[in-house]
Order: C-alpha cells, then structure tokens, then sequence
C-alpha cells in the first residue's frame, strides 16, 4: 500500500510535478520574464540564519493568531489562488482543509468554485477582488461575497500584465471543447492519475469563473474576466478607499512593496495589507518580499496588520518571517503542491508540515509565543533589503 504522507513541501512539489500534466503544472509555477524574482522569493530564506538555544527552552509553544478578526490555529492562511485544473474538487478541497486545520483561507475571483460552497466548507473564507468593470460590477461581487458569508475583502494591485517568460507560457485554453480535448489529449494520457481523478467525477474541468458573474449574468471564460480586468483603468488611493468604504469590513490591499504605499494603504481604510510580488508573477527583478517586509512592517508599526506572501516553503520561513514584522504568511504554491498530490489530505498534509516547522523552529529558538519573536532571533546578512525609501510618494 503506497504512502501519501509528504514530509516536506519539496516532496509535495515532485508529486504535482509527476501527477499534472505539463501545462497545468506550468501554470501553477508561473513567474515573468527571467523568473528571477520567483526563485529571489524562496533562495532569500536561506540567507536568513536562525539563533538557536540549547537548554532551557519552554515546554509548550503558542502559535495562534488572528488576522482580519478571524482566529487562526498558526500564522498561515491559505492565499487566493485560481486553481484551475489541478483538482476536480478545487478550492472546496482547499476550504475543508483549511477549516479542518483551523486556518483562514482566501477565495480568487479567479477561481474554479463558487463563493457560496467554498463559504459554507469554511466559514472563514476572505474574498479576493481585482480592480476589474466598473464600480457597480465590483459592488454587486462584493455583495454577492458577503451574502455567501465571506468575513472580509482583500483587493489584490499586485499585478502588471506581464505576459512573457523565457521558457515559454503554458497554453491554457478558454473552454474544453472537442478541439481543446484532442490538442492536450496527449499531455493528459501521459498523467493517468491525474486523468482518472477527473472521469471519476464525471466532469471535465470548465475553465470558467464563477465568481467574476455579475447578477444573475452567465459564467464568463478566464480570458473574457482577464480582459475585462486588464481593460479597466488601474484604481487610485481614493479609489481604493471607496472599495474600502464600500465593502464595510475587514479590507487587505495585497501587493503592497513600498513604505509609503503602506501608509497610503492605511490612510485609505485598509485594516491589513499584505507584502507581496504575486509569488514573482509581476515585475520580474524585484527582490524577494522577506526583503522589505522589515521597512514595511516599521513604516505602520500596530496602526494596520502586516501578512507576508511569496516564497514560503516551510516552518520556518513562516517564523523568520514573524521575526521581521509580519503577523502571519499566507501560501499559495504549497497548498497547490498539496492539492494537485492528493486533494484535501494533501492540503491538510501541507498545513501539518508548516506546523509542524512552526513548532520545532520556535522550541529550537525557545520560544513560547510568537510575540517573543523579533530580529535579534536571526542572523541577517549585510545588503540582505535594498536601500530604503525615505521620501514618501508625491
């Protein structure tokens, strides 16, 4: 009988990697141009030491927290991604993970599922927005979310259209029609795992997004909602905070980069932002979010709660990432390694690793309480953050 159990997320990685067809895993992986920042986003961990103890460490290690007032059993949530493809069970897979592990999760507007069944599977989902159509097609999304039951908005500005990669862009078709079957028939056959997971189902995926739907208008194709997004004027700071306004509650600007950009974020009514480059899927070059988290993290001290993205593979990471300001991470690549290895189990499995990370990273510092963490806790190498802005934006 074979094992699913993975120990690390690297292994959850190979698995995906064997399982998936090529253009699936592909897009899972992504990045812009080079891939530079992508690969910066994880290597930058490695450049951070840790400071261990050898006695006396406290018996018991409390890694709880809440973000956008919700409680979590540890700082990690489950950031929104589309995962279109990698499972027939797709973000409700993900939700009853998260909901079985204590986690918080957040909901793409590009996802595969509806905002009501992936709410009902874990009543602490966050709705994720894109600055897309105009504002009442961005109202009645909001509206819609919020009836499902979601718990907060997060507005993701993290994104430049950058559309080239070295090593060349998976083909994602709009729609599994008959001519789309027959041209990744032969990538599929060569995954029968991955094949069989889907006829047993008796569905093919649809590459629709649910959530972008306005009313009770039809499901549109992910390019028909990309171009929509793309042809829409990027949002102001003042636009930003009509969203903010609107929506009435817990409200994440995800994508923030700069200090004076998370002042502004504030200032607009934000109550968290998140540290991000989309997991390297915007400008490539840009160093890896760990590397600014520090300026961030200082520039709004308690005023708004800070979360990192991009890069976390690991316990670990999520504690260095603590030490340096953050109140909590959120994955997006991890889950997807788990999801596309074994569904829900490899979600949950995935969280069991990071919490188990958590666990020995914080005994091995002698820690009992993540608020004990701090930058004294690493060994921070010179030139680790670039040189910081000091005059805010005009």
């Amino acid at each position: 009988m074979s094992n699913d159990w993975f120990e690390s997320i690297a292994v959850a990685q190979m698995r995906a990697k064997k399982r998936l067809p090529t253009s699936v895993y592909g897009a899972i992986m992504g990045g812009t141009d080079a891939g530079i920042s992508r690969a910066d986003n994880v290597d930058a961990f490695g450049e951070l030491g840790i400071r261990p103890l050898t006695a006396g460490q406290p018996p018991g290690r409390d890694m709880s927290v809440t973000v956008m007032g919700q409680p979590s059993s540890m700082p990690v949530l489950i950031s929104p991604t589309g995962v279109q493809a990698v499972h027939p069970d797709g973000e409700v897979a993900v939700a009853r993970a998260s909901a079985a592990r204590g986690v918080p999760m957040g909901l793409s507007s590009f996802g595969s599922k509806p905002i009501e069944e992936v709410a009902a599977a874990n009543p602490q989902t966050f709705f994720q927005i894109y600055w897309a159509g105009d504002r009442d097609s961005m109202v009645a999304r909001c509206e819609r979310a919020k009836a499902a039951g979601a718990v907060g908005l997060i507005l993701t500005l993290d994104w430049s259209f950058v559309h080239s990669r070295d090593w060349g862009s998976p083909a994602i078709p709009d729609s599994m029609g008959l001519k789309t079957m027959i041209t990744h028939a032969p990538e599929v056959l060569r995954r029968p795992g991955y094949l069989m997971s889907w006829l047993r189902t008796f569905q093919l995926p649809t590459l629709g997004v649910p959530n972008f739907a306005v009313d009770d208008g039809p499901v549109p194709g992910f390019f028909e909602a990309y171009g929509t997004w793309m042809g829409t004027r990027p949002p102001t700071w003042e636009d930003v905070a009509w969203l903010a306004e609107a929506w009435g509650g817990p409200f994440m600007v995800k994508g923030i980069y700069r200090a004076d950009e998370a002042r502004r974020a504030r200032d607009a009514g934000a109550t968290a932002i998140s540290v991000s480059t989309h997991g390297g899927n915007n400008l490539d070059t840009v160093p890896a979010a760990i590397r600014v988290l520090p300026e961030i993290a200082e520039a709004v001290g308690d005023d708004i709660e800070v979360v990192l993205d991009s890069g976390i593979r690991r316990g670990s990471d999520v504690v260095k990432a603590v030490a340096l300001g953050a109140k909590a991470v959120m994955i997006g690549r991890a889950y997807l390694f788990g999801l596309a290895a074994n569904g829900q189990a490899g979600v949950e499995n995935v969280l069991d690793v990071m919490r188990m990370g958590i666990d020995s990273t914080m005994l091995g510092l002698g820690k009992s309480s993540l608020a004990e963490l701090g930058p004294e806790d690493l060994i921070i190498p010179d030139g680790f953050s670039p040189p910081r802005l000091d005059s805010p934006i005009g």
